[in-house]
Order: C-alpha cells, then sequence, then structure tokens
C-alpha cells in the first residue's frame, strides 16, 4: 500500500469516527508538528500550544478535506500559520508589516518541508514497526544503536546469548523490521520514485 493510499484510508476512517485511525493519524504526523515548532524556535508550550490548535482545526475541518491524500500538506501550511501566529502575538503590536509569512515564504523552503514531512513519516513508521518486535529484538537492536557502541561481549553478558549469535539475529530482528507494512510501504514508495 503506497502512503498516500494509508493516509487517504486513514482520513476517511477517522472522518467516519475510528479512534484508532485519528490516533494513527496523529502518531504519524505528530513529528511534523514538533519539528516546523523548532524550525521557528518556539519554545516547548508554544510548540503544545500549536499542536493542539492545529488538530482542533483539523477535527473541524476533516470533512471538508476534498483530497486525503494532501494531508501532510495542508498540515505543513496548518502549522506553519500557527506557528506565526504565535510568534507575531509573542512579540506585540509593533510588527513590522512587511514580514514573511506562510502565504509569503518562498518556494526555495517548500522541499525542506517535504524532507521533514518524509523524515517524520519515517519515524513514525519505524516506531511503529520496533514496536511489534518482541521485547528480547527491542532489546538487541536498542543496544547495537547505543552511542557510544556497547560491546558484543557486553550485549552477550546481558542478553545471556553467545556473541556468535548477535549478528545472524540481529539480522532476522532487521528483515522483521523491513517486512513491517509500515517499513515495506516507506521502502515501496522511495523504489518507485527513484524508478
Amino acid at each position: 500500500m503506497r502512503d498516500d493510499v494509508m493516509v487517504t484510508e486513514l482520513v476517511i476512517r477517522a472522518r467516519d469516527g475510528d479512534k484508532q485511525a485519528w490516533d494513527a493519524l496523529v502518531e504519524r504526523f505528530a513529528p511534523l508538528i514538533w519539528s516546523l515548532c523548532c524550525r521557528h524556535r518556539l519554545g516547548r508550550q508554544d510548540a503544545e500550544d500549536v499542536g493542539q490548535t492545529v488538530w482542533l482545526q483539523l477535527v473541524d475541518q476533516l470533512d471538508k478535506i476534498r483530497d486525503p491524500a494532501a494531508l501532510p500538506g495542508w498540515l505543513a501550511t496548518a502549522i506553519r500559520r500557527e506557528c506565526l501566529r504565535v510568534l507575531r502575538t509573542a512579540r506585540g503590536p509593533h510588527v513590522a508589516r512587511n514580514e514573511l509569512d506562510a502565504e509569503t515564504i518562498p518556494d526555495d523552503r517548500a522541499p525542506l518541508a517535504d524532507q521533514e514531512l518524509l523524515m517524520a513519516e519515517r519515524h513514525a513508521a519505524l516506531r511503529e514497526a520496533f514496536a511489534h518486535l518482541p521485547p528480547y529484538g527491542q532489546q538487541l537492536i536498542a543496544l547495537l544503536m547505543e552511542d557510544p557502541p556497547v560491546p558484543y561481549t557486553q550485549i552477550a553478558a546481558r542478553l545471556g546469548i553467545p556473541v556468535g549469535s548477535i549478528g545472524p539475529t540481529r539480522r532476522r530482528f532487521l528483515d522483521k523490521l523491513r517486512r513491517h507494512p509500515a517499513i515495506a510501504d516507506l521502502i515501496d514508495a522511495e523504489g518507485a520514485s527513484v524508478l
């Protein structure tokens, strides 16, 4: 299933009152909200307020969205507008009239928003797939990703496995992650865009 088809399905199900679909939309796009708020240098409280406002706007507008696959762009625009509104409010009434807003941001910033959206979707897909690994697999992958790296001897001791089985076991869990529908969809979508 392509990513735009997945988003479309989630939007349609959320419109029909499916709480799990709504939760999946929030999980998938919350990183986008956070990253755009960080780009606008909003504090944590302001970023949380922006998130709440954008989600409320979406609840209100969900049945009016003509093209559900365009939801990521709708969210990015709504987030930028709300971030700029928060910044203008914080500066007070003497803000210059010619500053950038969501309508006048140059097109050269659009690719950055697309990259942030793609990154947020990748992170959400990875979190979803990782959550479906058994606890032992989650522990192994987490230990292998530590920074600084944990020596194989310590990993083997913590997990109670032979050092020689770490590599093959890691490969099996990584294959399982790649086969998870969320990751497989991203891999297929990226492969199709390269062709």
